[in-house]
């Protein structure tokens, strides 16, 4: 009598932490790293810097990261935070085009902006009046708290996840937040627009 049985474990896809250590030996395997995640990169940069620079930037990321894979600890698991931070520390070279960009949102009317429903603040800089003093504030943000507001509000990350892709501690990330959603609700008249969970910090 034949049984069956389920298909090997060893048969099921490689977690994105066992793919980069098989890729320190097998270095064509990273490729698989690029195929799930690169779009999502790509998605976060583009709200930061435009769809000009998004190309660019977001294949520098994954260069990047191939070049530094014996450097990730497959102990992490997650390797968003890891290419978000990478991704984030390349956006910091350009934090001058980062500025003009939201700027230049500010003075564009809301019909011409071409973005996909789920970028919440975008979304919200193309809004009108209010929107443009969002794009304001977003500009005046200092780099580091800028970078630890758009983590949370762009990629969903939780208090954790933003300090492992910037390398900073849970405190830091946490005062940086409170900053930066008070310098948007100042700007805004009391109004917090990014829609920020509470629950990212639990």
């Amino acid at each position: 009598m034949n049984v069956s049985h389920a298909p090997d474990a060893a048969a099921a896809p490689l977690g994105d932490a066992a793919v980069i250590a098989e890729s320190w030996h097998e270095p064509e395997l990273f490729a698989e790293i690029f195929h799930r995640h690169f779009a999502e990169i790509h998605r976060y940069v583009t709200r930061r810097l435009g769809p000009d620079a998004a190309d660019d930037i977001a294949a520098e990321t994954f260069l990047a990261a191939f070049r530094r894979r014996e450097r990730f600890d497959p102990e992490r698991g997650a390797v968003q935070p890891w290419l978000y931070g990478i991704a984030t520390n390349l956006i910091g070279l350009h934090r001058r085009a980062e500025k003009r960009f939201y700027r230049a949102l500010a003075r564009t009317p809301a019909d011409d902006v071409t973005y996909g429903h789920d970028d919440r603040v975008t979304a919200r800089v193309t809004a009108g009046r209010v929107g443009a003093e969002l794009a304001e504030a977003l500009a005046g943000l200092s780099a580091g708290d800028r970078d630890v507001l758009l983590l949370v509000a762009l990629a969903d990350f939780t208090y954790e996840q933003v300090a492992q892709a910037l390398g900073l501690k849970y405190g830091t990330v946490a005062s940086r937040l409170n900053r930066a959603r008070r310098k948007l609700r100042e700007a805004l008249g009391g109004v917090d627009p990014t829609l920020i969970n509470e629950e990212s910090s639990s």
